[in-house]
């Protein structure tokens, strides 16, 4: 059995050792974790290895945030709030939510506002975005990780995770705990409205860091952001998901077309960048 069918076997155990009736499982993304749509219990399911290590943080950080009535998906409401072990997996039960694709960008502007808002009143230990550049810079360094990576755009990446971080970081911008990711693939259509979900990412930055992951027109609707550098953390995070499709165990669809067609662009976007500063 393939470690992806043995997490939605953990996951289906779970549910069902907890009452909820499971009688088929739908994957609805695979990367690093799982993400499963039990029926007819009608529950999402997320399932990482045991030491993956962010399962209790996320149930942990998305109680005090939805304590504070931010926008952030709940955790099924007929359960324990708690990370449940089986089989060398962690699961967790969120609620399920259906709704249309795509959100307005003026309402996901202010779901991310509102996010930003509740965030700004925890205070607990995280990253910072800069930890997550390198991670980004020690993948490209690493052609054991990277083997598909040709030598000219290993050159091109590190050049443009350096030279971006450090400028981003010269401009002293307010930090303050943020999403991490929060693009569309990460933000629910429900009928309580746009609901982040996927907290694992979260870290410390400037909210541009954050814009930088949501489509373009939502900048516009964002109260106070700085687009010269919005700019810059556009290139960057550009950058690091660049980064993240050449990893030899990267399980993105078609990720090494992605990865290809994203270097391209990179290189288009660095000329015009350095058109306009860094």
């Amino acid at each position: 059995m393939r470690d992806w069918e043995r997490a939605v076997a953990s996951a289906t155990a779970v549910a069902t050792s907890l009452g909820l009736r499971t009688d088929d499982a739908v994957v609805l993304h695979r990367s690093n974790r799982l993400t499963l749509r039990l029926s007819p219990c009608d529950v999402l399911a997320r399932v990482a290895p045991v030491g993956h290590g962010a399962a209790r943080f996320e149930v942990g950080l998305a109680l005090r945030l939805a304590a504070t009535g931010s926008p952030v998906a709940a955790l099924d409401p007929r359960v324990a709030p708690d990370v449940h072990e089986r089989d060398g997996f962690e699961v967790t039960l969120w609620t399920h939510h259906a709704g249309p694709p795509e959100v307005p960008a003026p309402e996901y502007a202010d779901a991310l506002a509102r996010l930003h808002l509740g965030m700004r009143a925890l205070d607990l230990p995280t990253p910072h975005f800069t930890d997550r550049v390198d991670q980004a810079r020690r993948l490209v360094a690493d052609p054991d990780r990277t083997p598909e990576l040709a030598a000219p755009d290993r050159t091109l990446l590190t050049d443009t995770l350096d030279e971006l971080e450090q400028a981003i970081t010269g401009r002293r911008a307010p930090d303050q705990l943020l999403h991490g990711e929060p693009h569309p693939g990460n933000l629910l259509a429900t009928e309580r409205g746009p609901l982040f979900v996927d907290l694992e990412t979260c870290c410390r930055g400037p909210v541009e860091f954050d814009l930088a992951h949501a489509p373009d027109e939502v900048a516009a609707h964002y109260p106070d952001a700085d687009p010269d550098l919005l700019r810059l953390c556009r290139l960057l995070v550009l950058a690091m998901i660049t980064t993240w499709r050449w990893d030899r165990d990267d399980r993105f669809p078609d990720g090494r077309r992605v990865g290809t067609a994203w270097l391209d662009r990179l290189r288009t976007e660095r000329v015009q960048s350095r058109r306009n500063g860094p």
